[in-house]
């Protein structure tokens, strides 16, 4: 079986791997296919293979692993050459650590040598409001690990390798042709023009994806874009399962956070929606270090570190209910389909999630031969239904927040939160689960949360003043930035003008709206799933059921006393 390229060259695709220089080098493994019977491929039905997928991050190279897994030719194509870096703050939650293990990607020395994350810290203005531990759900581990993105695509993309899918570095998608029978991906390389002709089409090509921006028709709107910028240091302080997630006054809505990688380094970044990044600060860059300088927390843990590298950044797109993930041949994974949340911009476990879910319509698709949109749209269903109601909850937080006025009110909330957990054990814990994305926030903790935290404020504010009111001094006696002032961005107004008050107003009615239909969706669809959750890791690695969700128990249904201290040492 092979490929022809445009410009004549001919390509071995199964079962190689295909460096930059065009050179192959044999599969080191090849599970067996397992009872599905693919369609012809190749010369006899005028398909180069079964699927194309375009993009080598976590998502495209799951997608690829899992489809060649099933016994169907699988062709990957990036514009790196892998290894390669890529911007990311490089934290692997639970959920995602349990999608490796499926993938078989977690059995090696160099995987058990990544840095275990056990806690959280929130900082406020430079205050310490306490420390949330990951919680232990089900058969999940009750930690996740900081692994830098050089290392972590290349495991995945390498068990994709070793299930059988070809590896094309260095080659460029540009666009794609399609035609009733197939799609057409063509680009290029530094050996020429190329195409691949398939029966289907995988874009998991990122927050930029070429393959969205052809099936959709436009580019991502504004509103869902993210700006991130992430450093290395060395020498780091502080223990080193602790991350800390820092908010400051006078640079919300953006946080910024430092998450250790073990043995003194620790990766170190700060994200900001586009629609609200100061349009008078020169640039994100910049607007890292001074945090970093400004902050107390960072400066702990920062004071005599030295940069490992330079500051890079990379725009996100966030998830939009309203933009399609599929059509005709066509699916979208990861990044690509914007599964971004857009409240912590979390991606990897979102991009494992997809390619799972997106592998498991694939695969009945392709063994059917039904690739049409109707036939695919069970792919984006499997989405919209677990994970709607926890991106329809961001996208509310992160559409009021957008005010920046209204900051003194915004980060009130982190306290409020704070100082409930510190009381109530049940709560914390509850927390803890929404705030790691190991269960929705669905009813049954949600409305329970939103009681408690109400109470909380109703408390907070008759006793007076929060702790981080403007003009107000925590326990370090550092008073608060006054209420309007923006020390990295500029000073900002004292009031929103009308028109963009009025904007601001009609998209919390939007995402009002949206929430409203998910949980009313999920309240119909809940007694049919009742105990399970489709957003956790997969069926058969943790004793789980089809929803792919711990079978012991319901969404955040604690492991029995002592589990915690025993991850702890197995995490050591």
């Amino acid at each position: 079986m092979s490929t022809a390229s445009a410009a004549g060259n001919v390509v071995p695709v199964h079962g190689g791997f295909a460096d930059g220089s065009g050179g192959m080098r044999p599969a080191r493994w090849r599970p067996a296919a397992r009872a599905v019977q693919p369609m012809a491929t190749g010369a006899a039905s005028g398909h180069d293979c079964d699927a194309v997928v375009v993009g080598g991050g976590p998502a495209g190279a799951a997608a690829a692993a899992r489809l060649a897994t099933e016994g169907f030719t699988t062709v990957l194509v990036d514009r790196a050459i892998f290894p390669r870096d890529k911007v990311c703050g490089d934290f692997v939650g639970p959920a995602a650590l349990s999608e490796l293990a499926d993938l078989g990607v977690t059995g090696t020395e160099a995987f058990s040598a990544t840095n275990a994350i056990g806690d959280c810290a929130l900082h406020v203005d430079g205050d310490q409001l306490g420390v949330l531990a990951i919680p232990q759900v089900g058969g999940l581990p009750a930690y996740g690990r900081v692994i830098p993105r050089l290392q972590l695509d290349a495991w995945i993309l390498d068990a994709a390798q070793r299930a059988g899918a070809t590896v094309l570095h260095g080659r460029k998608a540009t666009t794609i042709e399609q035609a009733p029978d197939a799609v057409t991906v063509h680009g290029h390389s530094a050996a020429g023009p190329w195409h691949l002709r398939t029966r289907l089409l995988v874009g998991a090509d990122g927050s930029n994806s070429i393959i969205a921006r052809a099936l959709r028709g436009t580019v991502p709107p504004r509103q869902d874009r993210i700006l991130a910028v992430r450093a290395y240091f060395d020498d780091v302080g502080g223990p080193a399962d602790q991350a800390d997630i820092c908010l400051r006054s006078d640079s919300f809505p953006g946080y910024f956070w430092l998450f250790p990688a073990g043995g003194g380094q620790a990766n170190v970044g700060v994200g900001m929606l586009v629609s609200t990044y100061p349009q008078t600060s020169r640039n994100l860059r910049e607007l890292l270090l001074r945090l970093i300088a400004a902050d107390a927390a960072m400066r702990h843990r920062l004071g005599g570190a030295r940069m490992d590298g330079k500051v890079l950044g990379c725009p996100l797109t966030t998830y939009n209910p309203r933009l399609p993930l599929v059509g005709e041949r066509v699916m979208l994974v990861g990044d690509a389909a914007g599964l971004i949340n857009p409240l912590n911009g979390e991606g990897i476990q979102y991009a494992l999630h997809s390619a799972r879910w997106a592998a498991d319509v694939a695969s009945g698709s392709l063994s059917s031969d039904r690739l049409d949109t109707a036939s695919l749209h069970r792919y984006q269903q499997h989405v919209q239904h677990s994970l709607g109601q926890d991106m329809a909850f961001s996208r509310l937080v992160v559409q009021l927040i957008r005010n920046r006025h209204l900051n003194p009110v915004w980060l009130r909330a982190p306290g409020i939160i704070a100082s409930r957990a510190k009381t109530d054990p049940d709560y914390a814990y509850r927390v803890g689960c929404v705030v790691t994305g190991l269960v929705p926030a669905d009813r049954r903790l949600g409305l329970g949360l939103a009681a408690k935290t109400a109470g909380q404020a109703m408390i907070s504010i008759r006793s007076g003043a929060p702790k981080h009111s403007p003009g107000h001094s925590g326990p370090s006696g550092r008073p608060a930035p006054a209420p309007f002032r923006n020390n990295v961005g500029g000073t900002a107004e004292p009031g929103l003008p009308s028109r963009e008050f009025g904007d601001w107003a009609a998209g919390v009615g939007r995402a009002v709206t949206e929430l409203i239909f998910q949980l009313t969706h999920a309240k119909f669809t809940r007694s049919r799933n009742e105990g399970h959750w489709a957003g956790s890791a997969p069926a058969g690695r943790q004793n789980q059921s089809r929803h792919g969700s711990p079978s012991q128990g319901g969404p955040c249904q604690r492991s029995p006393a002592g589990n915690r201290q025993a991850s702890r040492k197995d995490r050591a």
